[in-house]
């Protein structure tokens, strides 16, 4: 996605901002988190085959594993989602105890919906459709930016940001880099590395060296230039800040030890969890930790985990992925327990786009539109799969083409619009954060009943 510089600078506060106000903790310890609420989105970046996500457990099955042919999965490795007609795949072990204590649902046939449309509205009305389906560059500016038939400069986690009360380090936490989702109009994230600390690059208050002192000088000196000017002083402001956020985000992602450490780890082995991201949602784990100290009432956060692209070799490569996602997702959740905040957190999958129903020749899949998702926290409404499983015939009423790109029956404004009600965002600035709101709330159509 090309960023202009002004969506450039609105990120570099937030990306070079990581390290903390020596008067902090004083002031931010005080803030109330009585109403606590975190939401974290996981991003799937390649578009996930979540048809070999959540698989049908009844009767469908047999339909199921015919259309998908060698990419099926075998019925007998399937984890239950007990109490309803599906089951997760394999690799998802790890959530089964989640399920079992109401704190995950799934999400079936989702997607990017301009408007409501059925396969007829869908073939001769192309201007209800949203821009570039199953492109993967569109699909996720349009996943993360929410407006579908028109360029995204901003996202729904910056617009969020932008309708919430203001701390010295922002409450919006991203630990996978510069995404549009974090942008705002007035606002910047903070972007944490998934593993290290922030640092300020060339920076060694130790050194000897002529240059680099006098380099380090100028910049200790820009970074408080008040007098220099507005311009001078509002980047000066923008450096101190970042500077501080630094020392802030620091103090809580190095520290020695933490209540959420021992959670991420397999718990099989006892070996410590090394998937990229398990160390992302570890940070996140922290941070929310932290809370209280960072001064956060609320926070929101953007993981990712990449490789979904599955056009070769999907089963091999998902059940890696797949172990990966469920162990770190696991040890999430068990770690938000432990801090007594498993009502509190809520985390969502989000993903490109689905993938094709029918396997292609190398035995993967192609790009698609709708696909199923995954909510994990214990607000949840208990053990509940929401939405309907497309008709899984090629050419049916369901399917955009005649292999299985199954059109979304539920779009994403009343997916995550869903848990951003929850999360806190007030119904009069539900429109701001989702432009296509109004299509979305009424007229019989609205947020997913994801909360008990």
């Amino acid at each position: 996605m090309p960023f202009s510089r002004r969506d450039f600078g609105r990120l570099l506060a937030g990306a070079s901002a990581t390290a903390a106000l020596a008067q902090f903790g004083r002031s931010a310890a005080l803030a109330d988190t009585s109403s606590y609420r975190a939401m974290v989105g996981v991003f799937l970046f390649g578009g996930n085959d979540a048809w070999n996500m959540v698989v049908p457990n009844d009767s469908r099955y047999a339909t199921y594993a015919t259309q998908r042919g060698a990419i099926a999965l075998k019925q007998e490795t399937l984890v239950p989602l007990t109490g309803t007609a599906f089951a997760l795949h394999p690799a998802f072990a790890p959530l089964k105890t989640a399920w079992d204590e109401g704190a995950l649902s799934a999400v079936l046939n989702t997607g990017t919906l301009y408007q409501p449309l059925t396969k007829s509205l869908y073939q001769s009305r192309p201007d209800l459709r949203p821009l570039s389906l199953m492109s993967h560059e569109d699909q996720q500016n349009q996943w993360q930016g929410l407006r579908l038939r028109e360029v995204n400069h901003d996202g729904f986690m910056g617009r969020i940001l932008d309708k919430s009360a203001k701390t010295d380090v922002p409450p919006l936490i991203s630990v996978a880099g510069s995404q549009l989702a974090l942008i705002g109009a007035q606002t910047s994230p903070l972007v944490l590395p998934s593993t290290g600390t922030m640092v300020r690059y060339g920076y060694n208050a130790a050194s000897a060296d002529p240059t680099t002192m006098a380099r380090q000088a100028a910049l200790d000196t820009f970074s408080d230039a008040s007098s220099f000017g507005a311009v001078t002083d509002l980047t000066s402001r923008g450096m101190s800040s970042a500077y501080a956020q630094a020392v802030a985000a620091n103090t809580v992602i190095a520290a020695a030890s933490s209540v959420v450490d021992p959670y991420f780890k397999n718990p099989t082995t006892g070996a410590a969890l090394t998937s990229d991201i398990s160390k992302q949602l570890l940070r996140a784990a922290r941070m929310i930790e932290a809370r209280g100290t960072l001064g956060h009432a609320k926070q929101t956060f953007f993981v990712s985990q990449g490789g979904y692209d599955t056009h070769t070799s999907q089963p091999s490569t998902h059940n890696t992925l797949y172990a990966d996602l469920a162990l770190a997702l696991a040890g999430f959740y068990n770690a938000m327990k432990a801090l007594g905040l498993a009502n509190n957190v809520t985390a969502f999958t989000m993903s490109d786009f689905g993938r094709v129903f029918k396997a292609n020749s190398n035995n993967g899949t192609d790009h698609a539109w709708g696909s199923n998702h995954l909510v994990l926290g214990a607000a949840l409404a208990s053990r509940k799969v929401h939405g309907a499983y497309p008709d899984m015939a090629f050419g049916g009423p369901d399917d955009a083409y005649t292999d299985g790109r199954w059109i979304p029956s539920i779009a994403i404004e009343e997916y995550i619009g869903a848990i951003a009600q929850w999360y806190g965002v007030s119904a009069t600035d539900m429109p701001y954060v989702f432009p296509n709101w109004s299509t979305w709330n009424g007229g019989g159509r609205g947020p997913a009943p994801l909360f008990g």
